[in-house]
């Protein structure tokens, strides 16, 4: 099956009908889904329906929306009519959400069709969709490996063809880490520039919706869809969205590239660094120029990430006590009790530690001197980024040390598993976009990842370098043997 821009075209010009398309998704679900687990509910006989209302439209010779007919999977966080919407936690098991969230009400306007919900790491904590009430997803690539996290199942659909585009969410890395580790294309927003309504809060002031798909054109068109003011989020800016599709095909030539040398030092694997450093001589090739710049602390991005999102979290999950929101234990006799089983029976190892960490660091006699001190050190973030656009365009660097490691692997060192996302909570700290591109392969045939990251609100010219580079490489076109 084609790209989800090549497939809307197909379907409107009568070319294939969106049963048939929708068929054909469900097909790779029931064969690949069994050994990947990229799903968590998925309902093939309303998806088909919906298809056959688009035909029956078409056949009348009715107006359609742009997109009708084009299948597409969604995070579990993200409240959906249809089905569950459980961040992959006991706390939510069975919830089913009363409204769409404001980006399933943009995709839903544009005619598409919500085929399944994936899986994530719960309450999207994690870097490699292992801490998931229902199990592990798999890397399609290898599947002894893990897809990243945590939209790890967003990522794993894409990446073996069960949909042609998914949403996710990233807090820290969360689309950018899993699609690099699938070869897919992950984009986070600027934070502001789609709404967070409907999206399960986990840290607040780094939370965004992203697109996931097989290449930037397709990233583009999503992207284009769910931006936008919406009045229900506070934080969501109010400014023009451009058409991210037009200006693709731009030509590079003077683009100004920097290279972030802090992200090429001990710790990257060799693989990784040799595959970057390819990609960049393809930009150079396209008449891109490449400077050498430095944002010296994002050697404390990981630390100054890791005690605000704890925080937010445990200001944000604070709500499912058993009382307000979530699972509430059964047989107890005092409000301690509910409060203390109901959780304890409702979150998973890493929610807890998170928020244990959280709680600590907004405690009284601790405040000071870590949550106001990694404020302070977000703020130096945001000036060294802005410092080092005025020396270049856009940012390049790997979006992780290392390619997708084996399941289990990292579990049981909670630094190690953190460690993933060290090049990629800078750009959450300072709310600017981020993408990953597939830019090779190491030595075990894994993909590599390279991320591009912009000025704030500069997506189009984000998406327009991963095209160009895109036009000139395949690797976006390599898939996994089935």
């Amino acid at each position: 099956m084609t790209s989800a821009f090549e497939t809307a075209e197909a379907i409107r010009s009568r070319r294939v009908s969106a049963r048939e398309v929708v068929a054909h998704y469900a097909s790779v679900i029931e064969r690949r889904e069994p050994g990947i687990h990229a799903l968590v509910a998925w309902d093939r006989d309303r998806a088909l329906a919906e298809a056959e209302r688009v035909d029956e439209r078409l056949s009348r010779g009715g107006d359609l929306p742009p997109l009708a007919g084009v299948p597409i999977a969604i995070k579990d966080n993200i409240c959906t009519r249809e089905g569950v919407t459980t961040c992959c936690s006991r706390m939510l098991d069975g919830y089913r959400s009363p409204y769409d969230a404001h980006v399933v009400e943009r995709l839903k306007a544009t005619g598409m069709i919500v085929l399944a919900k994936t899986n994530l790491d719960e309450f999207a904590m994690g870097s490699s969709t292992e801490h998931s009430c229902g199990g592990v997803t798999r890397n399609p690539w290898d599947g002894s490996r893990v897809a990243g996290g945590s939209s790890g199942g967003s990522a794993a659909a894409v990446c073996a063809g069960m949909v042609p585009w998914a949403l996710g969410s990233d807090t820290g890395g969360s689309v950018r880490l899993p699609a690099a580790f699938t070869g897919v294309v992950g984009l986070k927003p600027t934070y502001g520039r789609v709404s967070r309504y409907g999206l399960v809060a986990f840290g607040s002031s780094l939370d965004q919706i992203g697109p996931l798909a097989r290449d930037a054109r397709d990233a583009a068109l999503l992207l284009s869809v769910i931006a936008g003011h919406d009045g229900r989020d506070a934080t969501c800016v109010d400014r023009p969205v451009p058409d991210y599709v037009a200006g693709l095909d731009e030509p590079l030539a003077g683009l100004r590239i920097g290279v972030v040398t802090e992200c090429f030092g001990a710790g990257v694997e060799g693989g990784v660094a040799s595959a970057v450093r390819s990609a960049l001589e393809v930009y150079r090739g396209l008449g891109a120029e490449l400077v050498n710049v430095h944002v010296p602390t994002m050697a404390y991005a990981v630390a100054c990430y890791y005690i605000i999102a704890t925080a937010e979290a445990s200001s944000n999950l604070a709500r499912f006590d058993g009382v307000h929101y979530g699972r509430r234990a059964a047989g107890v006799t005092d409000i301690q009790e509910l409060y203390t089983r109901s959780r304890e029976e409702g979150f998973g190892a890493e929610v807890k530690r998170r928020i244990l960490l959280g709680t600590f660091v907004l405690s009284s006699g601790y405040y000071d001197a870590y949550y106001l001190k990694a404020q302070k050190v977000r703020t130096l973030i945001r000036r060294d980024l802005e410092t080092a656009f005025a020396a270049a365009d856009v940012l390049a660097s790997p979006v992780s040390p290392f390619t997708a490691f084996r399941i289990g692997e990292k579990l049981d060192d909670p630094m190690k598993m953190y460690l993933a996302d060290v090049f990629t909570v800078s750009a959450n700290l300072a709310g600017v976009p981020a993408v990953s591109i597939p830019c090779g392969f190491d030595g075990a045939g894994m993909p590599v990842g390279l991320q591009l990251t912009a000025a704030w609100f500069e997506e189009g010219r984000l998406l327009r370098a991963a095209h160009q580079f895109q036009k000139a490489t395949d690797f976006h076109r390599r898939r996994p043997i089935d």
